[in-house]
Protein backbone atom coordinates (compact mmCIF):
# COMPACT_ATOMS: atom_id res chain seq x y z
CA UNK A 1 0.00 0.00 0.00
CA UNK A 2 1.44 3.35 -1.05
CA UNK A 3 1.66 5.91 1.74
CA UNK A 4 0.38 9.39 0.95
CA UNK A 5 -0.15 12.91 2.17
CA UNK A 6 -3.59 14.48 1.78
CA UNK A 7 -3.78 18.18 0.96
CA UNK A 8 -7.13 19.65 1.95
CA UNK A 9 -7.77 22.48 -0.50
CA UNK A 10 -9.41 25.53 1.06
CA UNK A 11 -9.16 27.49 -2.19
CA UNK A 12 -5.58 28.73 -2.16
CA UNK A 13 -3.93 29.81 -5.40
CA UNK A 14 -0.83 27.88 -4.31
CA UNK A 15 -2.37 24.48 -3.53
CA UNK A 16 -1.06 22.95 -6.75
CA UNK A 17 2.41 24.34 -5.98
CA UNK A 18 2.29 22.77 -2.51
CA UNK A 19 1.41 19.42 -4.09
CA UNK A 20 4.24 19.71 -6.60
CA UNK A 21 6.75 20.47 -3.84
CA UNK A 22 5.59 17.45 -1.84
CA UNK A 23 5.94 15.23 -4.92
CA UNK A 24 9.43 16.65 -5.55
CA UNK A 25 10.31 15.12 -2.17
CA UNK A 26 9.37 11.71 -3.60
CA UNK A 27 6.19 11.62 -1.57
CA UNK A 28 2.84 10.74 -3.10
CA UNK A 29 0.08 13.23 -2.35
CA UNK A 30 -3.51 13.88 -3.32
CA UNK A 31 -5.29 17.23 -3.37
CA UNK A 32 -8.91 16.96 -2.29
CA UNK A 33 -11.60 19.54 -1.46
CA UNK A 34 -11.49 20.73 2.16
CA UNK A 35 -14.63 18.76 3.04
CA UNK A 36 -13.75 15.46 1.29
CA UNK A 37 -11.17 13.84 3.58
CA UNK A 38 -10.86 10.15 2.63
CA UNK A 39 -12.09 8.56 5.87
CA UNK A 40 -10.85 5.08 6.58
CA UNK A 41 -7.92 5.29 4.13
CA UNK A 42 -5.06 3.61 6.00
CA UNK A 43 -2.49 4.82 3.46
CA UNK A 44 -2.84 8.43 4.66
CA UNK A 45 0.22 9.37 6.71
CA UNK A 46 -0.24 13.14 7.07
CA UNK A 47 -2.44 16.09 6.18
CA UNK A 48 -1.71 19.56 4.86
CA UNK A 49 -4.35 22.30 5.23
CA UNK A 50 -3.92 24.79 2.40
CA UNK A 51 -4.46 28.51 2.39
CA UNK A 52 -7.69 30.27 1.48
CA UNK A 53 -8.84 33.63 0.15
CA UNK A 54 -10.89 33.98 3.35
CA UNK A 55 -10.16 34.92 6.94
CA UNK A 56 -11.27 32.47 9.64
CA UNK A 57 -13.73 35.17 10.73
CA UNK A 58 -15.44 35.55 7.33
CA UNK A 59 -19.01 34.26 7.20
CA UNK A 60 -18.32 32.49 3.91
CA UNK A 61 -15.01 30.96 5.03
CA UNK A 62 -14.67 27.24 4.41
CA UNK A 63 -14.99 25.35 7.66
CA UNK A 64 -14.54 21.66 8.40
CA UNK A 65 -14.56 19.59 11.59
CA UNK A 66 -10.91 18.73 12.28
CA UNK A 67 -11.77 16.39 15.17
CA UNK A 68 -11.76 13.39 12.85
CA UNK A 69 -8.14 13.97 11.84
CA UNK A 70 -6.66 15.87 14.80
CA UNK A 71 -4.55 13.53 16.89
CA UNK A 72 -4.67 10.75 14.27
CA UNK A 73 -2.36 12.30 11.68
CA UNK A 74 0.40 14.89 11.65
CA UNK A 75 -1.15 18.12 10.34
CA UNK A 76 0.62 21.03 8.67
CA UNK A 77 -1.39 24.22 8.26
CA UNK A 78 -0.23 26.75 5.69
CA UNK A 79 -1.52 30.33 6.04
CA UNK A 80 -5.31 29.95 6.42
CA UNK A 81 -4.78 26.31 7.39
CA UNK A 82 -2.60 27.33 10.34
CA UNK A 83 -5.00 30.10 11.32
CA UNK A 84 -7.92 27.68 11.10
CA UNK A 85 -6.18 25.18 13.40
CA UNK A 86 -5.44 27.93 15.93
CA UNK A 87 -8.99 29.30 15.71
CA UNK A 88 -10.66 25.89 16.14
CA UNK A 89 -8.46 25.21 19.17
CA UNK A 90 -9.74 28.36 20.88
CA UNK A 91 -6.94 30.63 19.73
CA UNK A 92 -7.30 34.21 18.63
CA UNK A 93 -6.22 35.21 15.11
CA UNK A 94 -5.44 38.90 14.78
CA UNK A 95 -4.24 41.06 11.90
CA UNK A 96 -0.78 42.57 12.00
CA UNK A 97 -0.84 46.36 12.20
CA UNK A 98 2.48 47.00 10.43
CA UNK A 99 3.85 46.18 7.00
CA UNK A 100 5.94 43.02 7.21
CA UNK A 101 7.32 40.50 4.72
CA UNK A 102 4.73 37.94 3.58
CA UNK A 103 6.55 35.00 5.19
CA UNK A 104 6.55 36.79 8.55
CA UNK A 105 2.92 37.85 8.21
CA UNK A 106 1.86 34.25 7.82
CA UNK A 107 3.87 33.18 10.85
CA UNK A 108 2.74 36.08 13.02
CA UNK A 109 -0.99 35.84 12.27
CA UNK A 110 -0.97 32.17 13.20
CA UNK A 111 0.11 32.90 16.75
CA UNK A 112 -2.71 32.45 19.14
CA UNK A 113 -3.55 33.22 22.72
CA UNK A 114 -6.33 31.87 24.86
CA UNK A 115 -8.43 34.39 26.70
Amino acid sequence: MQQKIIILDFGSQTTQLIGRRVRELDTYCEIVPYNKFPKGDESVKGVILSGSPFSVYDENAFKVDLNEIRGKYPILGICYGAQFMAYTNGGKVEPVSTVVPTWLLSARTTCCSKE
